[in-house]
Order: C-alpha cells, then sequence, then structure tokens
C-alpha cells in the first residue's frame, strides 16, 4: 500500500522520490527536499491545531526540545514526567545531545542548555544557576598533592569539556575573568565521563554541581578549593528571536522553574 502511494505521489510530481534497486531503497535528491518541506508542512498543520487548542485555554500539540544528555538524565526527565502527566495533550521529543544545536536549523522548539548565553539569535529564559566546582579523587590528591592557588592548579593533570574548547578552567577573580590553563590529560564529551574520569583518579575537573554532588557526599570525590569561584553559569531554556513562544512552552519553563527551585535543589547544601 505505502509502495503504491508513493509510486502516485511519484507521477503526480513527476519525478522519482526513492532510487530502487534489487538489493536496497534509497532516498533520492529529489526526495530528500520534497520530504523536508512535507515535514514543515506537518508540522505547521500540528501546531496550527495545538494554537486552536490553547485558543481553548488547552495546552496540547507537539513540543521538540534539546537538552544536554547528562542534565537531561538527572534532572530534566524527572521534572518533565509529572508535567506530562499534568498535561496529556500534549506530546514532547526530547532529544539528548551535548553538542550545541541549532533550534531552527534542527527543528527544535526550543532548547535547554547550561553555561553561558552568547548566541544572540536566541531569547533565552533562565530556569536555575548553576554553581560549578573543582575536583578530584581523594587518592589523586593524595599522590599529586591539593593545589590551593591557581598557580598551583595550572601544574595538575586536568579532564576537560571538548564542547568547551581548550584545556582550560574559567574562575572569577576581583571581577574579572581568569584562565586557568591545565595539564590535558583527558578530554570528554560528556559530564558523566568525566566525573566517573575523575573519580577514577585521571586529574582533577571542572564540574556543575548537579553532576558531581553525589559523588562529594558519598566521598569518592572531594572539592579543590584554590580561593577562587568558578564563572557564573546558569540552566536556560531558548527559543529562537522572531518565533512567538507557545503557551506550552511558557508553561514548561514556569515549571522547571517551581522543580528547580532558587536556589536549585542540586545546590542546596
Amino acid at each position: 500500500m505505502v509502495s503504491e502511494r508513493i509510486v502516485e505521489l511519484e507521477k503526480e510530481l513527476g519525478t522519482s522520490l526513492l532510487q530502487r534497486t534489487t538489493r536496497k531503497i534509497s532516498v533520492t535528491e529529489d526526495g530528500h527536499e520534497f520530504l523536508r518541506r512535507a515535514i514543515r508542512i506537518v508540522r505547521e498543520v500540528e501546531e496550527a491545531s495545538a494554537v486552536m487548542s490553547e485558543r481553548r485555554g488547552m495546552l496540547a500539540g507537539p513540543l521538540r526540545i534539546s537538552a544536554p544528555v547528562t542534565f537531561g538524565r538527572m534532572h530534566l526527565g524527572p521534572a518533565l514526567y509529572p508535567f506530562l502527566a499534568r498535561h496529556p495533550e500534549i506530546q514532547i521529543t526530547l532529544d539528548l545531545n551535548d553538542r550545541r544545536v541549532d533550534p531552527s536549523a534542527d527543528g527544535f522548539d526550543a532548547i535547554v542548555r547550561h553555561g553561558v548565553i552568547e548566541d544572540r539569535y536566541l531569547v533565552a529564559w533562565t530556569l536555575a544557576t548553576s554553581k560549578r566546582v573543582l575536583v578530584a579523587s581523594p587518592e589523586y590528591l593524595a599522590r599529586n598533592g591539593k593545589p590551593t592557588t591557581p598557580a598551583e592548579l595550572e601544574g595538575h593533570r586536568g579532564i576537560f569539556y571538548s564542547n568547551r574548547g581548550g584545556a582550560d578552567w574559567r574562575f572569577m577573580q576581583q571581577g574579572q575573568t581568569l584562565i586557568v590553563h591545565g595539564q590535558s590529560g583527558l578530554v570528554l564529551n560528556n559530564g558523566d565521563m568525566m566525573r566517573d574520569a575523575a573519580v577514577a583518579g585521571l586529574g582533577i575537573t571542572l564540574l556543575p554541581q548537579f553532576i558531581v554532588g553525589d559523588a562529594l557526599k558519598a566521598g569518592s570525590l572531594a572539592r579543590v578549593d584554590i580561593g577562587i569561584e568558578a564563572e557564573q553559569e546558569s540552566i536556560y531554556i531558548a527559543h529562537p528571536d522572531g518565533q512567538h513562544p507557545s503557551a506550552k512552552l511558557r508553561a514548561l519553563a514556569d515549571w522547571l522553574r517551581e522543580a528547580f527551585g532558587s536556589p536549585p535543589y542540586w545546590d542546596a547544601d
């Protein structure tokens, strides 16, 4: 049935959407272009239906969100589940990815990010503050000593986040950004693995409290105090500038703010 419908569509369009061989079927260039536009049309129909629901006072329709892997797994997911239970007509597609996605180009209604808000084409709403701390395993510190100044920190092996660039840490000192360059020992693109590498004694790392809080309580990681704090960052949700945010997106942002708290529960200690 699907094959017959596609053949009818190809005849109507006067082009091949699929390249067929005895071994496989692949999408042609025209097929990719038609599919891209068809997906956009379907989404616009879904959004039009959702707008009508909102005009009747209902929160309904699709909501496509991208978020970092570790924060999504540890904190965003648990906050989303009761929200969806309260609003069963909302269909959320949550894509967990540590790369910095472009919501417009990648088809997301909004993105959840951790860090400094830098993209001018995005309208961002802060959900919670985020405190980052230097940590290492007690075993690593016993072997290599515990740095107490930025200068001492530079001599230590570091575990760094590849999506932030080079092998350095950023702190605030007397209102100015201080960049401390460590010895690159391991570069990763995932916060869970960075924490686990630190627990394994592979070096010092700078991570959000929401990732390392449990390890600090358990004693598998220890804080490293060099006399200054890391740059202030936040958890925020953002949508493309010029795009009118839906009522369900605003409701989700309000829900997440309340669920995370102020200060957020992961920084409460």
